[in-house]
């Protein structure tokens, strides 16, 4: 059975009552007992204070393993969120820079696995077009780096009537190729970054070739999150039959932006196993269940009943 908590920095004890509050205790002897790997997805606030964002960063993560989480996940922007595109590209590193560094000692030191959900990675020419790679990092529990996705579908979009008005490809460079998916503790993980999961061919594309659990770590802006974002997370499980693994940005960012939160686990039949709302920071707990995608895929064998490639290829040669 699956087991999971929401681990809010308030003092959630206070936000409920007496017998919700003895029924959590129980759901963590359950998971502290469980024989299943534990994944933290962590909600963030992060700002253009790298040093506080790293902070906040590091309690969550030490709060995870102490929880017995196995890997921990961060959203899109953990390292920093800047109030401009000059902020936003002055604060960026290379991997081989401070922060990521920190972090690697980090996974090593608590022997936790790491997924950094969106790395501010300065480009392959840097000094002669000053353009960033948005890099999600896979840390194992030695310390090592063993990928780095770079988002492959860049969020240029002006929603007039609802406040958005962003155009990353102004300072982004896109990545040029999908990864492998990559072997964990919790299981096979695919990699996507927020905007990319929008896109399900991506989702699609890691399920054929292994992966057991996607993620899709994100800084949603509030109008689209409040639109889209859990049925997104949904249909991507559903479609893939994929545990789906969202750690978010939430709150206030700056003056000129906010984060609609809501990071989200979700199993391959599509149920929202843990979301951390839409307001403070904090973590999911959940048990990842791989016998779950196995029994989804061979109760509902969608993937067996896929066509080739050419017939859904087939209208454009009508």
């Amino acid at each position: 059975m699956l087991a999971l908590r929401c681990i809010l920095t308030t003092q959630a004890k206070h936000l409920v009552s007496p017998p919700a509050w003895r029924y959590r205790i129980k759901l963590q002897h359950r998971m502290s007992t469980s024989s299943h790997p534990v994944a933290a997805v962590c909600q963030v606030t992060a700002t253009p204070d790298k040093e506080a964002n790293f902070s906040a960063c590091k309690r969550l993560v030490e709060g995870a393993k102490e929880k017995g989480a196995s890997m921990v996940f961060l959203p899109e922007g953990f390292d920093y969120i800047g109030s401009s595109r000059e902020e936003t590209l002055s604060l960026s590193e290379s991997l081989a820079g401070d922060t990521v560094s920190r972090y690697t000692q980090l996974a090593r030191k608590l022997e936790v696995w790491l997924s950094l959900g969106g790395f501010h990675e300065r480009g392959h020419d840097w000094e002669n077009d000053q353009r960033i790679y948005n890099s999600h990092i896979i840390i194992n529990d030695k310390g090592d780096i063993v990928s780095v996705y770079r988002k492959s579908h860049l969020f240029d979009v002006e929603l007039p009537g609802r406040g958005v008005s962003l155009k990353e490809s102004a300072f982004t460079i896109p990545g040029l190729a999908l990864l492998p998916p990559v072997q964990t503790p919790i299981g096979k993980v695919g990699l996507g970054i927020c905007y990319d999961l929008r896109f399900p061919e991506l989702s699609l594309a890691l399920q054929r070739h292994g992966a057991e659990i996607l993620t899709y770590p994100s800084a949603f802006t509030v109008a689209t999150g409040a639109a889209h974002w859990e049925v997104l997370l949904r249909a991507r499980a559903i479609e893939t039959q994929c545990f789906v693994l969202a750690a978010a940005q939430v709150g206030r960012h700056h003056e000129k932006r906010s984060s609609f939160g809501h990071a989200l686990a979700v199993d391959p039949w599509g149920a929202v196993l843990g979301d951390c709302g839409g307001e403070n920071t904090g973590m999911s707990l959940v048990e990842i269940d791989l016998e779950k995608v196995r029994d989804t895929r061979r109760n509902m064998p969608v993937q067996q009943h896929r066509r080739d490639t050419g017939f859904y290829h087939s209208l454009e040669q009508t």
